[in-house]
């Protein structure tokens, strides 16, 4: 009797404490929810995940069971029991059934007029990635056959086409004598055009290269139909530019649909294709669901660099839309042999690329960014490039400065293992593209011999402790940019661990936009922009990646996708 009295009290007193526990941690909870959601107040939250696998990309607390909602911000994290126990009678509690819960994707690096305004072609399919120009001429000549006269037709092609001489303006308007012709090599970097599209785009025989750009001629003078360059980005966005707004709005509004089925909330967009009038005026009419940066992209003509062209737009056309920054692109790829090297390329004696601009030109894009404090973006490329990035920035101002303004280098493939303390010191930021590790190495041994060690560098950035983001540049599916970017075909001493590539396509995406007080973590006071995903990303094969989707996409706390998982989970369990 006496031991079962003395059992008794040990237990009551381990319950009690035991409870205890639970109120100190259910009070510490509601306290600390509001207070750090800052302008949530206090209240009940309005929706509550919970019994998930949550990944919040915060390095002091990566996983939680739960999160708490109120508003268009998150309030609180932690275990199912606490955050359940935050409830009012209002709130929507949804049981996630174990999925997977990750921050909503910020695509750092995407075109989206590269492939979505084209309502105006006649799109002819490749029958390779890389196809003849037997090929290329057969399917244009069965396209121009079926279509009305005067309408485009693009199809893709690769470098056996661009490094064919033959393959030019001539052939295509043999092919297609009727209709103007775009032929886009996939790489963005070059255009080949006949007569009737030269003509369609005010380009005459006698044009003079705008800066930055090119415009082949043969042996006699005469344009043969390849632009490159700023010259072909200059023709696509007076191209695009025609599209009626209807359609481009329309294509907007589809592309981010799309992103939202995968889970991406966020995108920064390098705005190369349509002019800045245009710009504003289709995204102010599209009103899109997800959080939208346009990224400037100036262009260029004979005289110099057009740098006003964006002075006096509307930096707000709509309520999730920005216009901020500026984009310059320094040289080209490895693939059209563009990308600016040290060594000269093995497969072009004496050819090492070229920079798009001269050097005291670069010099100017920097000080310029020095003077208005905007965000800048530079694509570079080749070793060479990135190093002379570098060592102008040094040479223009002292290390802290460039802190502040987190120069963005796009790419940055040839950023050597030696360039990464100097990176460091600037905080230059650099946002890779995991869809260039499909390159091959095969290709990339034609141009330079060998895969150099430090080729499309990731891991090594972390480890130096240089800011990484990743953006798609290619196929918009994140889960395909992981599975590359966890397993780096090219370079597999450089792949990231699965919460490296999360964190990376989330957390350090924000950062690259000066937005990491308000997204890409899910911790109390930022934004509630979540994907529960329909497979664990962070245990099944690489391979099986591709396949995932987001069954539940929030922007701002607000369901901007459901693939049912509202219904199939209960849409609505008020606290009894």
């Amino acid at each position: 009797m006496t031991t079962q009295r003395t059992v008794g009290r040990v237990m009551t007193r381990a319950q009690r404490a035991s409870r205890v526990i639970a109120v100190v941690a259910l009070f510490a909870a509601l306290c600390a929810g509001p207070w750090l959601a800052g302008a949530q107040g206090v209240g009940s939250p309005d929706l509550i995940l919970f019994g998930g696998k949550i990944f919040t990309a915060d390095s002091t607390n990566a996983w939680v069971e739960a999160i708490a909602i109120r508003g268009d911000r998150i309030t609180a994290t932690g275990t199912n029991e606490l955050m359940r126990a935050l409830a009012g009678p209002a709130t929507r509690i949804i049981d996630v059934g174990g999925r997977v819960v990750v921050p909503g994707f910020n695509d750092a690096h995407d075109h989206v007029g590269a492939a979505r305004f084209a309502m105006m072609f006649t799109t002819v399919e490749s029958l390779t990635p890389d196809p003849t120009l037997g090929q290329v001429l057969d399917s244009l000549r069965i396209a121009a056959a079926r279509a009305p006269k005067d309408t485009w037709l693009r199809t893709d092609i690769g470098m056996r086409f661009l490094d064919d001489p033959t393959a030019r303006r001539r052939m295509l308007d043999a092919a297609a004598p009727r209709n103007p012709v775009l032929l886009w090599m996939w790489t963005g970097h070059d255009v080949v055009l006949n007569t009737a599209a030269l003509r369609a785009l005010g380009i005459a025989d006698d044009a003079r290269n705008p800066v930055g750009g090119e415009y082949e001629r043969d042996d006699t003078g005469r344009l043969t139909g390849r632009v490159s360059e700023y010259a072909a980005w200059a023709s696509l966005r007076q191209l695009y530019s025609l599209v009626p707004d209807s359609m481009i709005v329309s294509s907007l509004r589809r592309y981010a649909a799309d992103g939202l089925r995968f889970g991406i909330t966020s995108v920064q967009d390098m705005n190369g294709y349509l002019d800045p009038a245009t710009t504003v005026r289709v995204m102010r009419a599209a009103r899109l669901p997800i959080r939208f940066r346009v990224v400037p992209l100036p262009m260029t003509d004979v005289n110099g660099r057009r740098t006003t062209a964006w002075a006096t737009v509307d930096r707000h056309p709509s309520p999730l839309t920005v216009v901020s920054g500026s984009k310059w692109i320094l040289d080209g790829t490895p693939v059209e042999r563009l990308a600016f090297m040290r060594a000269p390329y093995v497969d072009r004696s004496g050819w090492r690329g070229q920079l798009d601009f001269p050097e005291d030109t670069i010099r100017v894009i920097l000080a310029e960014a020095l003077v208005s404090r905007q965000p800048l973006m530079l694509h570079a490329v080749g070793d060479s490039t990135v190093r002379l990035v570098l060592n102008l920035m040094q040479q223009l101002a002292p290390d802290s400065v460039w802190r502040a303004l987190r120069v963005r280098i796009e790419h940055g493939d040839g950023m050597g293992a030696e360039l990464l303390p100097v990176a460091r010191r600037l905080g230059v930021v650099v946002v890779q593209n995991p869809s260039h590790f499909t390159l091959g190495q095969e290709l990339i041994r034609q141009r330079f011999g060998s895969v150099p060690a430090d080729f499309q560098p990731m891991r090594s950035l972390l480890m130096a402790g240089v800011p990484l983001a990743l953006g798609s540049d290619g196929p918009r599916n994140p889960f395909i940019n992981m599975m590359l970017a966890s397993t780096h075909p090219m370079n597999p001493a450089e792949a990231l661990t699965r919460e490296q590539a999360v964190t990376a396509y989330t957390r350090g995406s924000a950062w690259a936009e000066f937005a990491e007080g308000e997204k890409g973590m899910l911790v109390p006071g930022m934004l509630a922009d979540v994907a529960v995903l329909s497979k664990d990303i962070f245990m099944i094969p690489a391979q099986e990646l591709p396949g995932t989707v987001s069954v539940l996409t929030l922007v701002g706390g607000e369901t901007a996708y459901d693939a049912g998982i509202l219904r199939t989970m209960g849409r609505s369990q008020p606290k009894k």
